[in-house]
């Protein structure tokens, strides 16, 4: 049963844009998957390791400028900055999550918060980053390389075989020993010690994982819109979205993360179509209450409750 609702939702997925076809659909679904691939990211550490971050827009933001530092500085294709900015976000992760792991509940998150705006700041006052203005792509493709398309529809698809990594990825570390390991630490992290793991090792392997797959989002993001600057690359929304994303779907499942972005994002887009300027602020009204009900209502997220309607038939 498992398979087949895999491989229906694998063929859904291919020939979506396909049927839903015109520029709107497109750029939704590119950007639904991108957001996917952040969320799973966050859930790493997030879901699975208990560690609720609200600072991961630093790492997306690494990616991103990392992605755009490639063009500006050096006239290199922007994705030839991944590698730039996956390793400034697992360096750095490495250097605030030996600290940072070492606090626990709300006060790793507060200290998420505290990196995310300390980083937001610098970034606006760096001159090689763009500072306030931003960083800009190529205007037009010189090569291929420059990923730059007309079309929603390319970026739909590599953003989507980049999500099919991650979730396989995800889904190898589940049977791990580190999926046991991390699973166990968000449980207990006293009863994880009792039983001889290595907690804070454990925590920081996540984290730089995390890191990494949440700067490749974050070059994709710069490689599809083309610029970016403090807001949009390491404004503390972006990070809020990647939690709620993760916890409506369902923290610490395989496919929670993409779950809620297939509900989050058209949402949000089609408010903000409708709305113009004024949905920004509708997002955050409906951000906030998606938080409420999933606290009072379904801590668990969405797969969760399907879960238990299932086992009740």
């Amino acid at each position: 049963m498992a398979r087949f609702v895999l491989a229906v939702a694998i063929a859904i997925a291919l020939v979506f844009p396909l049927v839903f076809s015109g520029a709107f659909y497109e750029r939704v679904a590119a950007l639904t998957l991108l957001y996917a691939i952040a969320a799973s990211a966050w859930n790493l550490i997030g879901g699975y390791a208990g560690q609720v971050s609200v600072g991961h827009v630093v790492f997306f933001g690494c990616g991103a400028y990392g992605a755009a530092v490639a063009y500006s500085e050096w006239g290199l294709p922007p994705i030839a900055g991944l590698p730039l900015g996956v390793g400034a976000a697992v360096l750095l992760a490495a250097l605030v999550g030996v600290p940072t792991l070492r606090l626990s509940g709300h006060y790793f998150t507060m200290a998420t918060v505290a990196l995310a705006e300390l980083i937001r700041i610098l970034v606006g006052n760096v001159p090689v980053l763009g500072a306030a203005v931003g960083l800009m792509g190529p205007a037009v493709p010189r090569s291929v390389w420059d990923l730059s398309f007309t079309s929603s529809l390319p970026y739909y698809y590599l953003f989507l075989a980049v999500l099919a990594g991650l979730l396989l990825f995800t889904w190898w570390m589940e049977r791990s020993r580190m999926g046991f390991y991390l699973r166990a630490i968000k449980g207990s992290e006293r009863a994880a010690r009792s039983l001889g793991i290595p907690v804070g090792r454990y925590k920081l392997y996540a984290l730089m994982l995390s890191a990494g797959f949440t700067a490749v989002a974050g070059a994709l993001y710069l490689v599809m819109v083309g610029f970016v600057d403090p807001d949009s690359g390491v404004g503390i929304l972006l990070s809020v979205k990647m939690l709620i994303m993760a916890a409506l779907g369902g923290a610490g499942t395989l496919f929670g993360p993409l779950i809620g972005a297939l509900i989050l994002v058209p949402l949000e887009e089609i408010s903000n179509s409708l709305l113009g300027g004024q949905g920004s602020g509708v997002t955050f009204v409906v951000y906030g209450g998606i938080i409420l009900l999933i606290a009072v209502f379904q801590p668990g997220g969405i797969l969760a409750m399907v879960a238990g309607w299932w086992r009740k038939s």
